[in-house]
């Protein structure tokens, strides 16, 4: 009997906190690690995860294309070219949210369950239809926050609309986290964010300018040797694959990297 694959919904309370970057980087860490992983864009309208796994140009269907059967899944299903592990279903680019139902997007995460271990969600930002739809089929969430008052306080909310879906396990990722800054009380630490929020930690992925870079060159960050913030991704992966990973000393990394920036050492 084949073993249960997971579906995870990978959503934020508002735009901009990293959400996509945590999918992509996250999605190939899973596949590193040898599992079966189908990342799905549901963001209709703004999809990303394509540009940001260097895939855009090999879409010929996308999520809407399956649901409407214009295409079929194996069709739509685009597979990375060095990890064929990690295969990307992505969004429509010229529809609209409103015309994808949740019962439909849950049909679609069944059939992909009999071919993956993993099924990563991109969740739109906000709470309107399009993060009700993402919800839907999934057995449980990681939510992505910025240690910003904002961000926290958008994450309340959708906490609560997480719970209210019955999804009982709710990961927190704390993302952008910049040591000096929270040390000069210029940013919130990981910690008081916890606290609020009052879910489990699953990691903590400090600023990091290559992401930048990745995001341009559509490797995500956690190909990056040299990158912290996909050292950290590679560690959430491994938590979310059942290791017991240690966090990662973050004070050290901030050290090291004002000592490179004094030298110029990239």
């Amino acid at each position: 009997m084949k073993h249960k694959s997971v579906a995870i919904t990978i959503t934020s309370g508002k735009g901009g906190v990293g959400k996509s970057t945590t999918v992509a980087s996250v999605g190939l860490g899973l596949a590193q690690l040898g599992k079966k992983v189908c990342v799905m864009d549901t963001d209709i309208g703004l999809r990303k995860l394509d540009l940001m796994l260097g895939l855009e140009n090999r879409i010929v269907y996308d999520l809407v294309d399956v649901i409407e059967g214009t295409a079929k899944l194996r069709q739509a299903l685009v597979r990375h070219k060095e990890f064929p592990e990690l295969a990307l279903l992505p969004a429509a680019q010229t529809r609209y949210k409103e015309e994808v139902l949740p019962s439909q997007v849950k049909d679609l995460v069944n059939e992909l369950r009999e071919e993956f271990d993993y099924i990563l969600i991109d969740s739109p930002a906000g709470i309107e239809g399009g993060f009700r739809t993402a919800i839907a089929p999934a057995d449980r969430a990681i939510l992505v926050v910025n240690p910003e008052i904002p961000s926290v306080r958008d994450s309340d909310r959708v906490i609560g609309l997480l719970e209210s879906a019955h999804l009982d396990q709710i990961d927190l990722v704390v993302n952008r986290v910049q040591p000096g800054m929270v040390k000069g009380g210029e940013m919130l630490s990981v910690e008081r964010v916890q606290s609020h929020l009052a879910i489990n930690l699953l990691g903590v992925v400090p600023e990091d300018r290559r992401i930048i870079r990745s995001s341009n060159t559509g490797e995500p960050v956690i190909l990056d040797d040299k990158s912290t913030a996909g050292r950290a991704f590679n560690h959430i992966a491994r938590r979310i694959n059942g290791e017991d990973v240690p966090f990662m000393e973050l004070e050290e990394t901030s050290l090291i990297s004002r000592i490179k920036r004094i030298f110029h050492i990239a």
